[in-house]
């Protein structure tokens, strides 16, 4: 008890918390859904705590006729049809940044890396420093590389200047959700659903983001 005590006594974020003048872009990428209800939580939760909030998709790279085939690409493509697609602007725009992705053999998905590859005329002019980022996956083993690709994702956050904030252990709905201390992390079974319950874990995390942001906003 004196332990958890210490761990989560002075850090985890109260429910009615209210955070301000935050701007967080809430970017993903999905191909069967699994990430864009993360980013969905990571809004809903971040809204709560008083920011302003962008929910964006990257560009999709793949051909349409692969797409097609593959039911669950295709209607999560027709779902978020609706959704922005990130640009400059919004990274610019943003206090604050949480990405979501799908693991792809260990890495982020080639959709994310282009988008990020891209801000280089943000990042030469010193646009992406001091960015609050923060980052959630998706596999289908829970080692099959969701570790990882969070980490592939934050080495280009480190050249960007940003500030990383994961949620560590933080508060105990980290465990819950399978205990990743580098950000929400979920096993996604044969027929598509998550294994993990992980939105508690989504929340939290958005909030710490967003409570971390504010810090920097203040100067603190």
């Amino acid at each position: 008890m004196g332990f958890l005590s210490k761990l989560f006594g002075n850090s985890s974020i109260k429910e009615n918390e209210q955070m301000t003048n935050v701007k967080l872009a809430v970017v993903f990428y999905s191909m069967g859904g699994t990430n864009y209800q993360l980013a969905k939580w990571a809004e809903e939760a971040a809204k709560e705590a008083g920011a302003e909030v962008r929910v964006l998709k990257v560009q999709e790279l793949a051909p349409e006729s692969v797409i097609q085939g593959n039911a669950a690409w295709k209607a999560t493509v027709e779902n978020t049809k609706a959704v922005p697609v990130a640009t400059g602007e919004d990274i610019e725009w943003a206090d604050a940044i949480i990405f979501s992705v799908p693991t792809r053999f260990g890495n982020m998905p080639s959709q994310m890396k282009q988008f990020l590859d891209t801000q280089g005329g943000l990042w030469a002019t010193g646009k992406t420093v001091n960015k609050v980022v923060s980052a959630m996956t998706s596999a289908q083993n829970p080692h099959g590389g969701q570790e990882a690709t969070l980490l592939s994702l934050y080495t280009s956050m480190m050249h960007w200047g940003a500030i990383i904030a994961t949620p560590g252990y933080t508060d105990p709905v980290i465990f819950g959700a399978g205990g990743n201390p580098y950000g929400t992390s979920v096993t996604v079974g044969q027929d598509g659903k998550m294994i993990e319950d992980v939105q508690a874990a989504v929340k939290h995390q958005a909030k710490r983001t967003v409570n971390v942001a504010e810090w920097v906003k203040k100067g603190n």
